[in-house]
């Protein structure tokens, strides 16, 4: 299905002047015929009766609107410019997505309770254009196992908008269904392939040697995969994917704990790791300035003694208790 823009339909003023004017003569054309010409009273009657279709076919279109146009079952083509047009008042508008409502821009519900009119809901659910603004799709969060088991909850923000609206209303069934669906799809594919943080002997691009990809330390290439994975989907569908972000990533509250001691150990670690190497650098230092000043003369036992008694106080969590001897050395 190829799109077909109708830009040569924008006369719907002039149109509109003319079939008031063609009324008003049937209007007079009763009037006079009722009292003069029998003939002229039929046409008129005829004309009144009838009249009201020719004004079906007056399309307003607003900037960034589309509407698709089918006769008897056939597409003849798109409005898509802001104006006025006059098309066959037998035409059809087809947009089965109009009553869809996803969680994105110009979808959502507060949660508040808005009393509106009844012609405004009949208003609302009788339009059939197709919006070609960009619509900002914020997909629920799914709960999603990385590339090592672990349970991740992750969300995602779609960036999106109708460049065909052909393909978009006759290729698939709901063209907004349809994007929500290949959302799932992608951000599953992909977030199963990294980890939640970096891990060893894991690879996250395909090309057999492994990397530091994760989710947490690499989210815009892991948001650029999955834009380009739900482009490849929705393609077909009429539809771009301008832009896809994380907005929500985190551990499942069953694992969320355990991963946080976790984390809190290796952070230990590391900070006994550094704490040791300080230790062992100044104790060294230590020795090597009373060895060059000739403070003091230890054999190995006394060395073996203090580097035990400096490492204990500098590698403890608790502040020194000193011992002073008064006493010989030896």
């Amino acid at each position: 299905m190829t799109e077909k823009v109708l830009s040569n339909k924008k006369n719907g003023m002039a149109m509109m002047i003319l079939w008031i004017v063609l009324y008003l003569v049937a209007l007079l054309m009763t009037i006079l015929g009722a009292a003069l010409i029998w003939p002229l009273f039929i046409i008129g009657i005829i004309w009144l009766c009838i009249g009201w279709i020719p004004f079906l076919g007056l399309k307003v279109l607003k900037p960034q609107e589309a509407l698709v146009l089918t006769l008897f079952g056939k597409y003849v083509g798109t409005l898509k410019d802001a104006g006025f047009y006059y098309v066959n008042p037998f035409c059809q508008a087809v947009n089965p997505a109009a009553k869809t409502k996803l969680n994105q821009s110009g979808d959502v519900d507060d949660g508040s309770k808005k009393i509106v009119s009844q012609a405004q809901d009949i208003k609302e659910f009788a339009s059939k254009k197709v919006s070609l603004k960009i619509m900002t799709l914020n997909n629920n969060r799914q709960k999603i196992n990385d590339c090592l088991g672990n349970p991740v909850e992750i969300g995602i923000a779609v960036m999106w908008r109708v460049t065909d609206t052909a393909k978009a209303v006759f290729n698939v069934d709901n063209y907004k269904e349809y994007l929500s669906l290949q959302c799932d799809s992608a951000l599953r594919n992909i977030v199963r392939i990294y980890p939640y943080d970096v891990a060893e002997n894991v690879d996250t691009t395909g090309d057999g040697i492994a990397d530091e990809g994760s989710l947490r330390g690499s989210s815009e290439v892991v948001a650029s995969r999955i834009r380009d994975e739900i482009q490849s989907k929705v393609k077909d569908a009429g539809l771009e994917i301008l832009e896809a972000r994380i907005t929500y990533l985190a551990y499942a509250p069953e694992i969320a704990a355990v991963m946080l001691q976790r984390q809190q150990a290796s952070a230990i670690i590391d900070a006994r790791k550094m704490i040791v190497d300080g230790a062992c650098g100044m104790v060294e230092m230590a020795l090597d300035r009373l060895n060059e000043n000739g403070v003091v003369e230890l054999d190995e036992e006394r060395k073996a003694a203090m580097v035990s008694n400096l490492l204990v106080v500098l590698c403890g969590n608790r502040d020194a208790q000193p011992v002073v001897n008064s006493g010989s050395l030896y």
